[in-house]
């Protein structure tokens, strides 16, 4: 795991537990997909906790230096995606990440449970 993406990936883990982000995991996808190196996977009980987690990652990632390139999903706060080039982090209502499930998607990804 490359240093920047590691430290990225951490604050972003701790921002999501910091709004009680539930089933936080990291999905190493570098071998597998051209798209991103890393997906980070939180989930949230509620679409106004969704947002919460949403918001604090992205402040947090931002005010560490980090530059948020795309943000998708939030107005309808079900499935918010923050991509930051190398990491994507996907910010899921409980029902949308068991109905999408992109650990089985991704099943030859290494899980790194947070």
């Amino acid at each position: 795991m490359l240093d920047d993406s590691k430290a990225l990936i951490l604050h972003a883990c701790n921002a999501g537990e910091n709004k009680k982000a539930k089933d936080i995991k990291v999905l190493d996808i570098s071998s597998i997909s051209p798209i991103t190196d890393y997906f980070v996977l939180f989930s949230g009980s509620s679409t106004v906790q969704v947002r919460a987690i949403a918001d604090e990652v992205e402040e947090k990632l931002t005010e560490k230096g980090y530059a948020l390139l795309h943000k998708e999903g939030y107005n309808a706060s079900r499935w918010i995606l923050l991509d930051f080039g190398d990491v994507i982090v996907h910010v899921f209502h409980e029902e949308d990440r068991e109905f999408y499930n992109l650990e089985r998607l991704w099943a030859d990804a290494d899980v790194i449970n947070f």
